[in-house]
């Protein structure tokens, strides 16, 4: 994979209890959620776009003073950034929900409880499981739910198709507002150890260094009470 900006390839290596390091230069903003008046996230918005770079070190250990960016903090606070985030494919740990006209198919160990999936009314499983997909309208509804979901826990096919329809990402990466990294585009991650994970169209990437299913990002960041300042 080519990157958008520049000549070298879009990948991302995992430093040991260190830092991410990207290379290729790939884009990097900011996004911020937003939410209705209900406070339940609805989209994201682009807030800011940093300056390009052919290489960056984005921080994990959530330390640094210089945020997304490390500064070398992870070397004095004790990080312990150990990748135990599976490494096998999505299509073996997805459990499958058969719909009218839709299969929903959801990876709860990668989920990092953005929120997009649910309101008020009704969730993703509910409208799935129950005679709301019947209406093209809800189904829609349900189908932009999902493809909101940034970590890509939840996805989604329709009948007689067998592969899932995926938002039309570029190579990127988002910085959430005082949340993960979301990662675009298939961007590949390799962790320390030189293990590749599954290259993957939406990832999320833990930056608080709470996770414990790191380098995913697993919704600790909110318990935490991690913040970007």
């Amino acid at each position: 994979m080519t990157s958008a900006i520049g000549d070298g390839p879009a990948r991302i290596e995992i430093q040991p209890d260190g830092p991410y390091l990207v290379y290729g230069s790939v884009p990097l903003s900011r996004r911020r959620t937003v939410v209705s008046e209900h406070d339940e996230p609805m989209t994201t918005r682009t807030t800011h776009r940093f300056k390009g770079r052919e290489t960056m070190a984005l921080c994990r250990c959530g330390g640094s003073t210089h945020k997304p960016f490390c500064d070398g903090t992870h070397s004095g606070n004790g990080f312990d950034g150990t990748e135990s985030a599976p490494t096998d494919d999505y299509d073996v740990r997805a459990k499958t929900y058969d719909g009218t006209k839709v299969v929903v198919r959801d990876d709860r160990s990668i989920c990092e409880h953005a929120g997009f999936c649910s309101n008020q009314h009704s969730n993703v499983w509910k409208m799935v499981r129950g005679t709301d997909t019947d209406d093209s309208v809800l189904r829609a509804h349900m189908i932009a739910m999902i493809e909101r979901c940034p970590s890509g826990a939840l996805t989604y096919r329709v009948d007689g198709d067998d592969t899932d329809i995926e938002p039309d990402f570029g190579t990127a990466i988002a910085v959430t507002d005082d949340g993960p990294l979301f990662v675009m585009g298939g961007v590949p991650v390799v962790r320390s150890d030189g293990a590749a994970f599954e290259a993957r169209n939406r990832v999320t990437l833990c930056r608080c260094g709470q996770s414990a299913n790191k380098p995913l990002c697993d919704g600790s960041h909110k318990e935490a009470g991690f913040t970007d300042s």
